[in-house]
């Protein structure tokens, strides 16, 4: 099935803003209903086929910045559910090591680590 180009953009727009996890209804609200349930159901399928947003559990998801390299890391704030892209050589050195140390290669290469942002009171 072929999408506008308006509802994409407008979808887009609005996991993008909302910078936290959403549930489908939560787009649903935000798009004034302008967009219906099957149609943000099946892109948001297509955005995590695409590796842009992941499905955190059964009516949760997140979108991911779109990011250069292969191996990274998000920061996940369980209070305010703000998702911070890690990308630096220490993500890479933990794959190196992953992979040298524990003869293993890590196939997920969105990870998340869940925690408290300092804004919430993490320190």
């Amino acid at each position: 099935m072929l999408y506008k180009t308006k509802q994409k953009d407008s979808i887009n727009a609005v996991i993008k803003d909302l910078n936290k996890d959403f549930t489908i209804k939560d787009l649903y609200t935000k798009l004034d209903m302008s967009v219906g349930l099957t149609t943000l159901y099946r892109y948001v399928d297509k955005l995590i086929e695409e590796g842009r947003v992941i499905k955190l559990d059964d009516t949760h998801y997140q979108y991911l910045e779109e990011c250069e390299e292969e191996n990274h890391f998000y920061l996940k704030c369980t209070t305010c559910g703000s998702l911070i892209h890690i990308d630096c050589d220490c993500v890479n050195s933990l794959f190196s090591h992953i992979m040298k140390e524990h003869s293993f290669l890590p196939e997920n290469k969105n990870i998340i680590i869940n925690g408290t942002c300092t804004s919430c009171g993490g320190k």
